[in-house]
């Protein structure tokens, strides 16, 4: 079965900014953890709750958080590698 994704309102925005010859790729990455929300390369977050992660498309990073319970992964933060972690 696979996840649904959702997205922070400003998570939508930060995707939708991006140039688009980035954005097209970090879209792919984002609709691929439907199907996989942990997939090979995403690394687990430290210093946050157990379920955030994140995953890197070039030099753009994802933030995201998985519920398994209802199978949602949402999209918190997407932005260049400088700016993702503050």
């Amino acid at each position: 079965m696979s996840y649904k994704i959702l997205f922070k309102r400003s998570a939508k925005k930060e995707l939708e900014d991006l140039p688009a010859s980035h954005g097209k790729k970090v879209y792919e990455a984002i609709v691929n953890l439907k199907f996989d929300p942990r997939p090979h390369g995403c690394k687990k977050l430290k210093g946050t709750d157990d379920t955030c992660y994140r995953i890197r498309i070039g030099d753009y990073r994802v933030l995201y958080v998985i519920e398994d319970a209802v199978k949602i992964v949402e999209i918190i933060k997407v932005s260049h590698r400088r700016d993702v972690y503050e």
